[in-house]
């Protein structure tokens, strides 16, 4: 009996032992990691950046015959500068670089674009294009220039004064204005009377009003053609070596002005670019026949 009780002890203490050990080895449970983020840099934000632009002081007839509205979309795609202009007789253009209120110059007076120089407020002008000034009048052109005049602007000038035919003039000093000036001199001419209008304004606006009043005046042949289906005008005289008109383009001095001048240059570099010269002869084919301005940049 005893030996009995004996093995039964020994027994469920070894059953307590193997329950011991196996408890003991059991494996530990992983620990959950705390779910963190990973450590991604945040990109730092940069504020707006500042647009680059330049202020260009231009003759109305790059603007009112489009050709401006045509180019400097495509220099802003090629550049991301953008280009304001402020369009008004070359004189008026002039006297705002003077001022300090225009980078660049775009205009159409050779004399006074190298005054403009020998004054200190260039360093340089580069040709740019050319067309040509037009004598137009209306249909029934009662100074009788297309017969008798066809071609040749002061003996125009002449006929219009003699038969005091009502003549538009600019009154601006713009180039057109300055060459029309040219004429009047040659001819030994001062205009007066009722006959002759000094307008004081765009090229535009002188066309409508001779346009009003069936009267001459002189204009640049870009500016005509792209109002022409809005006018009864007519070109009278045109095709004479006189009429020549060439635009020239500048940097104002910035060493007198605290200029854009980077982004001048740009634009200096790229209107005289083969690129930029092969825009200016393609402007107007299209929609006209022929071009507006041919580019002449050396």
């Amino acid at each position: 009996m005893k030996t009995k009780m004996r093995n039964l002890l020994l027994l469920i203490l070894s059953l307590v032992l193997v329950f011991s050990m196996t408890a003991c080895n059991k494996p530990e449970e992983p620990k959950e990691e705390p779910n963190e983020e990973p450590n991604v840099e945040q990109p730092v934000s940069e504020g707006p950046k500042e647009e680059r632009s330049i202020i260009l002081a231009t003759t109305t007839s790059t603007e009112d015959s489009g050709l401006l509205d045509f180019l400097l979309p495509i220099f802003k795609e090629k550049t991301g500068i953008q280009v304001e202009v402020v369009a008004k007789g070359t004189g008026a253009a002039l006297e705002l670089a003077k001022n300090g209120d225009a980078d660049g110059v775009l205009v159409h007076a050779k004399a006074q674009e190298e005054q403009f120089i020998a004054d200190g407020f260039a360093k340089e002008r580069f040709d740019v294009m050319y067309n040509d000034f037009i004598l137009v009048g209306p249909e029934s052109d009662p100074a009788n220039l297309l017969t008798d005049a066809p071609n040749d602007p002061i003996k125009a000038f002449e006929l219009i004064a003699e038969k005091q035919a009502a003549f538009i003039s600019r009154g601006d000093e713009s180039g057109t204005h300055t060459k029309e000036k040219s004429y009047w001199n040659e001819a030994n001419i001062t205009p007066e009377g009722e006959w002759y209008v000094s307008a004081g304004t765009g090229m535009g606006a002188v066309l409508q009003m001779a346009d009003e009043k069936l009267a001459y005046t002189l204009t640049d042949r870009a500016t005509y053609l792209s109002m022409m289906d809005e006018l009864d005008l007519v070109i009278v005289t045109e095709k004479n070596d006189k009429m020549y008109n060439q635009y020239g383009v500048m940097m104002v001095n910035p060493e007198k002005y605290p200029i854009k001048e980077a982004e001048v240059q740009e634009f200096i570099d790229w209107i005289l670019s083969e690129e930029g010269q092969n825009l200016i002869s393609e402007f107007g084919i299209e929609e006209y026949g022929q071009s507006l301005f041919i580019p002449n940049a050396k």
